[in-house]
């Protein structure tokens, strides 16, 4: 069935040889309607399930290609029961490797998942270059499933936390870095003092230390009040961070991106700074950190708005 989007639908077109989102009233020239679109089933009596529809392999989550380019055009629509939005690859919905439906609750994140989709090259659809659809089928897949395991992952390693470890302040090696630490990351730790009512352990051993019970439940609250989309997204930041508590301060608003950076990467920008970088290591490992965590952020924002 071919249909014209209006109003609520969006198409990408054209503006300068880029493609842009906008809407189709946008988009329609004046006095008339615009292009047409397919987003429903094909008028062909051979047509079937998987020709309204397109999954994902399983693959897609951890492999670098999963196949060509098969579709013109990437656009979002409102789902079918009005609940949510989808992404359309021409006429197909989009499904997740569960092969459900990737309906989502904000416009805006599908909008951004579908640019995702647009700027793939014809000869490869490329998962690494997708981080907004892996959290996607993170959060509406993975965490409903393993919940209750993934809060109790990131307890384990609460105690163990980036912030709460400290270099000694008497060694000529780890000054520098004791000094930047009580600079940058204090104020953290009064945060969460000021944050959860419990002032946070600091400690100079590797193997950790062991913080106050009632600190760990305030924090083990807030992960088990966190919808799906904000569980998802403070995990795939704590894994990249190796640190609970950044993660939390960006939820609550504490930190940004950059500050955030900084603070997961004190230590080893100390030596950068002393002994120099290594082309091919260190640049492509803040290259790394800095994907994983603004497609995190960006993630939690975009799925708070409508």
């Amino acid at each position: 069935m071919a249909t014209t989007v209006a109003g609520r639908r969006l198409l990408l077109r054209c503006v300068g040889g880029r493609r842009l989102l906008g809407t189709a009233a946008e988009a329609a020239p004046a006095g008339g309607e615009g292009d047409v679109i397919h987003v429903g089933k094909p008028a062909s009596a051979a047509a079937t399930r998987d020709e309204t529809s397109v999954a994902m392999p399983m693959s897609f989550m951890t492999g670098s290609v999963v196949g060509k380019r098969f579709y013109r055009d990437a656009t979002v629509r409102r789902a079918d029961d009005g609940n949510g939005w989808t992404v359309m690859l021409d006429y197909r919905t989009l499904k997740s490797p569960a092969k459900r439906p990737l309906k989502l609750h904000s416009r805006t994140l599908a909008m951004a998942i579908a640019a995702e989709w647009e700027y793939q090259d014809s000869d490869g659809i490329r998962p690494f270059t997708m981080p907004l659809m892996k959290l996607a089928c993170t959060a509406l897949e993975r965490v409903p499933l393993t919940r209750a395991k993934i809060i109790n992952n990131l307890m384990q390693k609460f105690h163990q936390d980036l912030v709460f470890c400290r270099s000694p302040p008497d060694d000529e090696l780890t000054k520098g870095v004791y000094e930047k630490q009580k600079e940058k990351i204090d104020p953290i730790l009064d945060w969460v003092n000021t944050e959860f009512g419990f002032k946070p352990v600091v400690y100079t051993s590797f193997l950790g230390g062991k913080q106050d019970e009632k600190l760990a439940k305030a924090v083990e609250t807030v992960l088990k009040d966190a919808n799906d989309c904000e569980l998802a997204s403070i995990d795939a930041m704590a894994a990249a961070a190796h640190s609970l508590v950044i993660p939390l301060a960006i939820f609550r608003g504490r930190l940004g991106i950059d500050e955030s950076i900084e603070l997961i990467r004190l230590e080893e920008d100390h030596q950068v700074d002393k002994w120099g970088l290594v082309e091919g290591g260190h640049d492509v490992d803040i290259a790394d950190l800095k994907v994983q965590m603004s497609s995190a952020v960006v993630f939690l924002q975009l799925s708070w708005q409508k």
